[in-house]
C-alpha cells in the first residue's frame, strides 16, 4: 500500500515545473498521451501513468521506469494533449533529474542504449548503426544477436560497416557541450 507524505507530495511535480515550466497539477489523466504514442507498445509504464506519478510524487517509480529513456521525443503526446503540456520536455527533465539523482531504469540495457547512441553522434554526428548494434550486443553478452541480419542489411545497403564522419562537426560539437550543462542542472 502506498502512503503519502502530504507535506512533500508536490515535490517532483514543482523540481519538474521549475525545470520545465509544465504544471503537471494540469494532467486530468485522459490517456490521449498514451494513446497516441508509437511507442507505447516497448514501454514498462505509460506516459500518462509517468504522469500520475509525478502528480503524486512517486518518485522512484517514475525516475526508475524505463519509459524516460524508451521515449522517442517525437511530441505526439505533446500534440495531443488537451491541457497544453509538453509531455516530451517532461520526459527529458525526468531523464535530467535520473541522471542528476542518481538513479537507473529498471532495464539497464535501455540506458546503455542511449548512451551508446549518444556517443556515436556525438563522435562522428551522425549514427554509425553497425558499431552501435555491435558494440551493445558485446556489451550485453549477446555478440550473435543480430549475426543472421548482417548479410541482408550489407547486401540492400541498409548499414554499413565502416563509419562515415559528417563534413561539419561544429554544431555537433555546440550541441553536446550545451547539453553537459543541461545535464548538471
Amino acid at each position: 500500500m502506498l502512503r503519502f507524505d502530504l507535506e512533500k507530495i508536490h515535490d517532483l511535480r514543482n523540481s519538474i515545473l521549475s525545470l520545465s515550466g509544465q504544471d503537471l497539477s494540469r494532467c486530468i489523466q485522459c490517456g490521449k498521451c498514451s494513446a497516441g504514442c508509437p511507442i507505447a507498445p516497448d514501454m514498462d509504464i505509460m506516459p500518462n501513468q509517468i504522469m500520475r506519478f509525478v502528480q503524486l510524487n512517486i518518485r522512484e517509480r517514475a525516475l526508475t521506469s524505463s519509459m524516460i529513456w524508451v521515449c522517442a521525443s517525437c511530441m505526439t503526446c505533446t500534440v495531443r494533449c488537451p491541457e497544453g503540456i509538453d509531455v516530451a520536455l517532461v520526459m527529458n527533465q525526468l531523464r535530467k533529474l535520473c541522471i542528476k539523482e542518481g538513479y537507473e531504469p529498471k532495464q539497464k540495457e535501455v540506458l546503455l542504449f542511449n548512451q551508446l547512441f549518444l556517443s556515436s553522434i556525438a563522435r562522428f554526428g551522425r549514427l554509425h548503426e553497425f558499431g552501435l548494434i555491435f558494440k551493445y550486443n558485446m556489451m550485453t553478452k549477446n555478440p550473435f544477436k543480430d549475426i543472421g541480419l548482417l548479410p541482408k542489411m550489407l547486401k540492400k545497403g541498409k548499414i554499413s560497416l565502416l563509419a562515415h564522419k559528417i563534413k561539419n562537426m561544429h554544431p555537433v560539437e555546440d550541441a553536446f557541450r550545451k547539453s553537459k550543462a543541461f545535464i548538471k542542472g
